[in-house]
């Protein structure tokens, strides 16, 4: 009898849809697991096309309805999966480990949860505009000049802007909004699956320090948690040059939670 290949479910984070994740989803193939990568609501398309026409409804998408998307996704399928995201893709993989509703989870770069604080001045000039309590519901559309800063700091402007071409989709404010209220809490103290959390050293979207800060929140859990932290990454990790290191060390992680 065939072995069954584990499903592994992949969360992407704001301005990126489920193309960022093709790369992965080929190289989780190869390692012998079964990828499944989602768009969130209103995010499904070519990202060009997505730029040139915004869904009406995309600046009423919030967090919690990120979350319960792939809470329905996961109850589709006949078992819990394993389960990677990048950035508030990362968030969602800390709250499916706190719902006890996946076997494992690697959280790349995560979105801070309720309660955990950065004093990054990087931080607060790439955060700042997307949670701009002015703008009302009008979605952000992201500009190259932009995605470079928060994204490809590390890469060169002309990589950058390739990179905003082939990924980069409009993003609703009320997704960031949404990880400020209690949709974004975690209980660090419930006994949980293991979860990997991993950082860039030069993320300015989510700094190392502060993702470091939200892995050692679990310290007083009972459940394995690690933390590890790749050189020369921006919040670009996940696409930028040498993401295959990234994926081989969630996908040994995810190997050793199944052991």
């Amino acid at each position: 009898m065939a072995q069954v290949r584990p499903t592994l479910l992949f969360a992407h984070g704001m301005y990126m849809n489920a193309k960022s994740w093709e790369p992965w989803v080929e190289r989780a193939e190869a390692a012998g697991f079964e990828p499944l990568a989602p768009s969130w609501p209103y995010h499904d398309g070519e990202p060009a096309e997505l730029r040139r026409h915004i869904d009406p409804q995309l600046g009423r998408l919030t967090f919690g309805r990120v979350v319960q998307h792939y809470v329905e996704v996961i109850g589709t399928l006949a078992e819990p999966p394993l389960v990677i995201g990048h950035s508030v893709g990362g968030l969602v993989v800390q709250r499916l480990v706190n719902g006890g509703l996946v076997r494992a989870g690697v959280a790349i770069s995560s979105a801070p949860p309720l309660g955990v604080i950065s004093l990054d001045p990087h931080f607060f000039r790439a955060n700042l505009p997307h949670v701009n309590p002015f703008a009302g519901n009008r979605p952000v559309v992201m500009t190259p000049e932009r995605f470079h800063y928060t994204f490809c700091n590390t890469m060169s402007r002309e990589a950058s802007d390739r990179a905003f071409e082939e990924y980069v989709v409009p993003e609703s404010r009320n997704v960031p909004r949404g990880t400020l209220t209690r949709s974004g809490r975690i209980q660090f103290r419930r006994q949980h699956v293991p979860l990997l959390m991993i950082a860039g050293d030069t993320d300015h979207l989510c700094p190392l320090p502060a993702v470091r800060r939200n892995a050692r929140r679990y310290r007083r859990s009972a459940g394995l948690t690690r933390f590890q932290a790749f050189p020369g990454r921006s919040h670009f990790i996940s696409n930028q040059e040498g993401w295959e290191e990234v994926a081989d060390a969630s996908f040994d992680f995810l190997r050793a939670a199944l052991d």
